[in-house]
């Protein structure tokens, strides 16, 4: 079993079109140092020139926000689940 990443659309072009992404456990930094050598220019569209998570990126762990637990530290283990959300403004005036 692996930590199941789902991939939103905006950022499929990264991944040829693929939705899913199968990591191994550790932290998120671990996961997203995956990502980037899987899918090159990833780390760039989630994390700032800092290494934090950009301000319009959302990460969910089994449903939890990320910033709400231990950040890019956060664990994952086999059989989590981990949303990359991207966020979504705007609106008619």
């Amino acid at each position: 079993m692996a930590v199941n990443v789902k991939i939103p659309t905006p950022l499929r072009t990264l991944t040829n079109e693929r939705d899913t992404y199968a990591g191994a456990p550790g932290d998120l930094n671990d996961l997203v140092a995956a990502l980037e050598t899987e899918f090159p220019g990833m780390r760039e569209r989630l994390l700032d020139d800092g290494g934090e998570l950009r301000r319009f990126v959302n990460i969910y762990v089994n449903g939890e926000d990320v910033r709400f637990l231990s950040g890019l530290t956060t664990a994952v283990k086999d059989g989590d689940e981990v949303s990359i959300v991207p966020a979504v403004a705007g609106g008619a005036r």
